[in-house]
């Protein structure tokens, strides 16, 4: 998966690349693209952990999935809250 800085980068991406879905990961601050099987996170001391990640459908537009996060985190402020 290549990293990206912002949903428009992570839309030319997925287009290059023929991913289904944009993705933004709240734990290193990347976006890009990926398929919905793809799993986002580090190992830790042996053990997995999972990262928190929007993901969108690549055929909405840049500004379109901007606001959909935008209304998502709105909604939902203790989501992006981190420990």
């Amino acid at each position: 998966m290549a990293a990206a800085k912002s949903w428009e980068e992570g839309k030319d991406i997925a287009v290059q690349e023929g991913k289904e879905l944009v993705f933004h990961n709240f734990d290193t601050g990347e976006y890009g693209a990926c398929s919905r099987s793809d799993r986002f996170g580090c190992f830790e001391e042996g053990k997995f952990i999972e990262q928190r990640c929007i993901c969108m459908p690549a055929t909405l537009s840049p500004d379109e999935m901007e606001e959909k996060e935008r209304k998502f985190l709105g909604e939902n402020p203790e989501w992006a809250e981190t420990e």
